[in-house]
């Protein structure tokens, strides 16, 4: 059985997508751009504040399917400019707890809306 997640504290789908489905106890979070929930803006700030738009989203949207950051098992990062690797594995360190998740990190060309960072997740709700 496949249940769209939705939560107003992500930003909404920007095309053909959902924000996440849950299928079983799998749960596959559709990537994250920085946007401002509220206003579907870009957020302001360093790649910092970039970076922790997109874990927050991520983990309103885990949340919203009633899981926790400790059930993701698989990340995937999306980055413009891999000089800011260093930069998402220090504040991933402040919203994860060892064990991580498995990761890939992706050197790309473009994302959505010329942002620098995207994010995907899938997580084992059932752990």
């Amino acid at each position: 059985m496949r249940q769209v997640i939705k939560t107003d504290g992500a930003p909404s789908a920007i095309g053909t997508y959902s924000q996440a489905v849950k299928s079983g106890n799998t749960l596959y979070v559709s990537g994250q751009i920085p946007l401002d929930p509220a206003t579907m803006e870009i957020v302001d700030g360093d790649m910092d504040a970039k970076i922790r738009r997109v874990f927050d989203s991520l983990k309103a949207i885990v949340e919203a399917a009633g899981g926790s950051f400790d059930q993701v098992v698989q990340l995937t990062i999306y980055l413009t400019d891999l000089n800011h690797f260093p930069l998402v594995n220090e504040v991933m360190a402040e919203y994860f707890d060892q064990p991580y998740p498995a990761r890939a990190a992706v050197g790309v060309a473009a994302l959505p809306k010329g942002v620098p960072v995207e994010m995907d997740a899938i997580v084992d709700l059932a752990t």
